[in-house]
């Protein structure tokens, strides 16, 4: 798997952004206080909330300057600051998930590799889902089993290794057996590749992605 200057451009330049689902909000939390908290819901603008208010089916039910407790969907979320819940959606019988741009026209999505939490960056110029050794070696990963090869980056051809990833998830999608790459340097962000997106369908309008699971 090749990953071209502009990948590695994007990877350090991207800016994080929250998944957001078709009809389930997506909650970012910016600010903490007693019994208020700042949040963007659904990538908007950031608003305060206090305990008891209900805004775009978000209700915060308890805050300190630690984490807020909203409920979400009819489910309960606990977060603390920086941290964020993305919803999901099915679309018929299929799940779907939408993200939105940020200023630089980047896409990226929460999610988990094996059950690890991460944030992608959408890259269809990535043939895999690629993450760094550091990544890999957090989740526990014996990613050395795997089949060594050399990747070209923008510093240059680094060791990595193809490995196959148990669980990979993106707002309300799970694949099961998705193929990955573990690169050794020149990563800073997980990548969403092409052995992610070529099972959704991916739909473009003006800044907003929206992934259907095909199968």
């Amino acid at each position: 798997m090749a990953l071209s200057k502009k990948s590695i451009a994007s990877i350090i330049a991207a800016g994080w952004l929250v998944c957001t689902a078709a009809w389930a909000a997506s909650v970012s939390v910016v600010g903490l206080f007693k019994d208020k908290a700042i949040v963007s819901i659904d990538g908007g603008k950031p608003r305060t909330l206090s305990v008891g208010q209900t805004v775009q089916g978000v209700k915060l039910i308890a805050a300190d300057s630690g984490s807020a407790s909203f409920a979400v969907d009819g489910k309960r979320r606990t977060l603390g600051m920086g941290q964020s819940f993305a919803g999901g959606a099915a679309t018929g019988e299929r799940q779907s998930v939408s993200l939105t741009a940020d200023a630089r026209g980047h896409f990226a999505a929460a999610g988990s590799l094996n059950g690890y939490p991460v944030s992608f960056l959408v890259d269809t110029g990535a043939t895999s889902i690629a993450i760094n050794a550091a990544e890999a070696k957090r989740m526990g990963l014996d990613y050395k089993a795997g089949q060594a090869v050399g990747v070209g980056t923008a510093a240059g051809v680094v060791p990595a290794w193809r490995v196959k990833f148990n669980t990979v998830k993106v707002g309300s999608i799970t694949l099961n057996q998705v193929d990955g790459m573990v690169v050794e340097t020149g990563l800073s962000m997980p990548l969403l590749g092409m052995s992610f997106l070529n099972r959704m369908e991916m739909k473009r309008d003006g800044q907003t992605m929206t992934l259907t699971q095909r199968y």
